[in-house]
Parts: structure tokens; C-alpha cells; sequence
């Protein structure tokens, strides 16, 4: 199976008057089609930086990453962009709505960008907000939304156009535990019915459990990749049922 994200040795360095900061040092990864990744990390870790190379959001200084087979680096930005948009969906901390227009428009945005026709991405956009739950929101603005159900808009926004990995970034982190737990539901539920690839970035062991493998990033640098502890209790079954 190829991987649908893959990192070569990368770096990236960033240039602080005469001082350089190496945010990566020579990372190397591999994330297959299908997988429930967790990005874990303290602040400074690395793991924004990581995030930004992961989602093609900027480019490694030294290395290669490639999406889908394709080596991002060779490419122009408008290249970059529309498979981005075709590809990834993003769910950031802070929303990102835009605050003036309502809800159905800002899930119709991203297709926009792929020109989608005007009914279709209308009908996409009231789909997608029933499905988080939010049928009777579609036409209220942001500011008239609680926390949890912004960033369920967010989620519906990174759901518009079907992509085949949904990137998270501290999707809890506005969040009280209670809804922040509705949230990782909802996303966990996408991604088993959907089959999607979801990178969940955290520092919250918690919300990583949620994933099937976690990834420990401290320096720029992986220090640890192993299995969620869900995911070790049902291969543990697995394997007492396998034994005779």
C-alpha cells in the first residue's frame, strides 16, 4: 500500500536574524491510506511545524514530502492548491469561520475554489450540516453558535469536498471536556463510516487515545510511535480469540 502522506528526511529551519532554528530535525514518516493518526507533542515541540508540512501548508527546507505519490516540492503554489483542496480538509482550534456570512455558506466556501455549481455545493453544504447535527442552524451567523457547535461547522467545512484526509489541529483545545468528547465522537465516527484518513495534532493524551496510533514528537524529532491504548485493548482480544 503506498501511503497517501510520506516524509523524507525533513527539515525546516527558520532564520532568526543570524540565529537558525531547526523546528524538524530529518523526520521521516509514513501515513497510509485509511489510518487514525495522533500527532502528540509539547508546546515547541515541533508539532505545528509538523502539521503545516503534513497539510502542504509550507515546504520542508531539506527533504521531500509527498501527497499521494506526488513530490510537493516540485510543485507550483496554484499546483499545490487545488490538490490540497481536492485532498485535505482542515478542522483548526480556532474555527477560522468567516464571521459575517452564516453557516451554509461557510460550508460552501471550500467548493467554491473547486468550482462546484451553486445548487450542488448548496445541496452538499445542507447534507453535510445535517449530519453534524446542525439542520436548524444552517442560516445563523457564527457569533450566534456555542463553541461546540462552531467547530461543528468547521468540521462540516472540512467534510465539503469529500477530501481523503481530514487534518485536525487541536480540534478540543476552545472546548469543555464534554463537548470536546461530542467532537472526537464525531470525528471518529467519520472515520469509520467514511474509511477517511484522520491526523489528529494534540497535546492531550486523552483526545489522542481516540486515534489508533500515536505519534510522540519532541525537539522536531519522532521519540516514540506506537498504538493508541484502544487500539492495544482490541488487538490484545484479537489475539486471545485467535489463540486455541
Amino acid at each position: 500500500m503506498e501511503p497517501i502522506i510520506k516524509l523524507e528526511n525533513v527539515w525546516k529551519i527558520y532564520q532568526l536574524g543570524k540565529t537558525e532554528l531547526a523546528a524538524l530535525r530529518g523526520l521521516s514518516l509514513e501515513i497510509n491510506p485509511g489510518a487514525f493518526v495522533a500527532i502528540m507533542g509539547a508546546s515547541g515541540s515541533g508539532k505545528s511545524t509538523l502539521l503545516n508540512i503534513i497539510g502542504c501548508l509550507d515546504f520542508p527546507t531539506k527533504g521531500k514530502v509527498y501527497l499521494k505519490g506526488e513530490d510537493i516540492t516540485k510543485m507550483s503554489e496554484s499546483q499545490l492548491a487545488q490538490l490540497r483542496g481536492k485532498v485535505l480538509g482542515f478542522v483548526f482550534q480556532e474555527f477560522n469561520l468567516l464571521p459575517n456570512i452564516n453557516c451554509l455558506e461557510n460550508v460552501m466556501l471550500p467548493m467554491v475554489f473547486q468550482r462546484v455549481p451553486f445548487l450542488e455545493r448548496k445541496e452538499k453544504a445542507e447534507k453535510i450540516l445535517k449530519m453534524v447535527g446542525l439542520e436548524k442552524r444552517m442560516i445563523h451567523q457564527p457569533a450566534e453558535l456555542s463553541g461546540g457547535e462552531r467547530q461543528r461547522v468547521a468540521m462540516a467545512r472540512a467534510f465539503a469536498n469529500n477530501p481523503e484526509v481530514i487534518i485536525a489541529d487541536e480540534p478540543t483545545g476552545n472546548l469543555d471536556s464534554t463537548t470536546g468528547k461530542m467532537i472526537m465522537e464525531f470525528l471518529k465516527d467519520f472515520h469509520i463510516k467514511q474509511g477517511k484518513t484522520m491526523i489528529v495534532v494534540t497535546h492531550d493524551p486523552n483526545i489522542a487515545n481516540y486515534a489508533e496510533e500515536i505519534i510522540n514528537i519532541k525537539d522536531g524529532q519522532i521519540t516514540k510511535n506506537h498504538l493508541a491504548a484502544e487500539k492495544v485493548l482490541w488487538k490484545t482480544k484479537e489475539n486471545i480469540l485467535k489463540s486455541p
